[in-house]
């Protein structure tokens, strides 16, 4: 696993970073301002992050937590620990999904070490995100099936979750 730092943090990563108040940086403690407008405070622990692009961040990937609502070209700050950024290219399993079936919310998170969930590298776990919101949002196709739509949405989730098949290979157990 890679240590992170002022800098490579923004090299190819994948980061969680956790929404923080407004006035907690000043402009005379910006360490760097990118092209794009966003600042960054460094700290030894972190880095506060000032920008109004959250998600796809040039080669990285990071998303902030914690935000009331988001809205997009809205400036927010958020603070990530240098523990909390991980590579997009590592094949190391350790993130899981989180699902709400009520909200119908999907969330990449990584487990505790005693954790029994099952785990995935960043590549796989970014794939499975993807079908599981796509399980939410499409369901005009399980009508012709005989059981509710929640219910076969709990099921399909479920599969996907915890096995290495592809939606499609989990759609075609269902006939």
């Amino acid at each position: 696993m890679s240590k992170y730092n002022k800098t490579n943090f923004f090299k190819h990563t994948y980061c969680q970073f956790e929404y923080k108040e407004l006035n907690l940086l000043q402009e005379e403690n910006i360490n760097f301002k990118s092209k794009s407008g966003s600042s960054y405070v460094y700290t030894e622990q972190g880095v506060y992050r000032y920008s109004n692009h959250w998600g796809r961040v040039a080669n990285c990937r990071w998303k902030l937590n914690g935000i009331p609502k988001y809205q997009n070209q809205n400036y927010y700050v958020g603070y990530a620990k240098w523990t909390d950024f991980f590579s997009l290219t590592s094949e190391e399993k350790l993130f899981s999904l989180k699902v709400n079936f009520e909200t119908k919310k999907v969330i990449i998170y990584k487990p505790e070490n005693s954790s029994k969930e099952e785990l995935f590298d960043l590549t796989v776990i970014f794939k499975k995100k993807k079908e599981v919101e796509e399980v939410f949002k499409n369901t005009k196709w399980m009508q012709y099936y005989d059981e509710e739509v929640e219910v076969l949405q709990e099921k399909i989730i479920r599969r996907i979750l915890t096995s290495n098949k592809s939606l499609r290979e989990i759609k075609l157990e269902l006939s």
